[in-house]
């Protein structure tokens, strides 16, 4: 009985698949980098709303004096005041709400996004309209002006 040493050989055969779990070392490191990059990111959104959130509360009151816009000084001052206030949020080291007259308008005129030398009229304007007895500027151009400004003080 002779026997045939190639009938002994056995077909080659591939090793098991691992599965999906536990996945390898280097998928565990790329969900913790992602993860530190989505509590980061999180972290900055977080920090910018809160950051902003005077602005956010300054157009609404913004829109609250749009609504009842009148050529009264009463409403110039309100205006003004809501300047001032929103001033001080983004300009503390240079106490804006103390400065009145031609020093609150350069103020207005030099801190506006693109320094506007064709609004100081509206500027002045509106800053005298709050004093008078009977305003000078006219409601919609103080609001386009303090919405511009308002704009240009993104952080």
């Amino acid at each position: 009985m002779e026997q045939d040493p190639l009938s002994q050989l056995r077909d080659i055969h591939l090793p098991e698949t691992g599965g999906i779990w536990p996945p390898a070392p280097g998928w565990w490191a790329l969900l913790a980098l992602g993860l530190l990059l989505v509590i980061a990111g999180l972290l900055l959104v977080r920090r910018k709303r809160r950051k902003n959130r005077w602005l956010r509360v300054a157009r609404r009151e913004l829109d609250q004096l749009a609504s009842h816009a009148a050529r009264e000084p009463q409403w110039f001052a309100q205006l003004n005041t809501l300047l001032k206030q929103c001033a001080r949020e983004r300009y503390p080291a240079e106490r804006p709400e103390a400065m009145s007259g031609q020093r609150w308008a350069d103020f207005l005129i030099r801190t506006s996004p693109e320094e506007h030398a064709s609004a100081r009229p509206v500027v002045d304007a509106m800053i005298n309209s709050s004093w008078q007895p009977v305003a000078d500027a006219e409601p919609d151009q103080a609001l386009a002006f303090a919405q511009a400004w308002l704009e240009g003080q993104k952080c």
